[in-house]
């Protein structure tokens, strides 16, 4: 794993939306800190985390954590716990577990387990391939779409 130079952190990418002041912003951060260890592999400067809460301490409350990041796609995790403390754990533990997905998803071209299994198609010379595999014949082509 390559390490990143300026490493995202939740302090540095947080955002509080609708429903959060920035009075909140701290301890909403504290609370999320344990995403810094998932998020140092990507660039700060390429990261955001932003957190709102709809309808705050009601009973219809939901919770949003986005989570955007170059060149992925955003991640939008949500909670309807009445329990404001209680919704950021469930918010933040959805993304920790989506950005592992969104990795492991990833990995396998990384994993030296697979790397090393013999490829079909490697073995083969790229030139015998072509001699071998005949030209298609444009009459059959109707054939074969009806």
């Amino acid at each position: 794993m390559s390490a990143v130079a300026n490493p995202a952190t939740v302090a540095e990418c947080l955002r509080v939306g609708a429903g959060f002041s920035q009075g909140d912003r701290n301890w909403i951060a504290e609370q999320f800190a344990t995403l810094d260890a998932r998020l140092a592999s990507f660039h700060a400067d390429a990261t955001e985390l932003e957190v709102s809460v709809k309808d705050r301490e009601s009973r219809g409350q939901k919770v949003t954590l986005e989570c955007w990041i170059a060149g992925r796609q955003k991640i939008v995790t949500t909670s309807t716990e009445e329990d404001l403390h209680a919704a950021l754990n469930d918010v933040r533990d959805d993304l920790r577990r989506r950005l592992n997905d969104a990795k492991t998803r990833q990995e396998p071209r990384h994993n030296k387990h697979l790397r090393d299994l013999p490829h079909p198609q490697s073995e083969l010379n790229p030139a015998d391939d072509q001699e071998q595999i005949p030209a298609a014949d444009p009459s059959r082509a109707d054939a074969e779409l009806s």
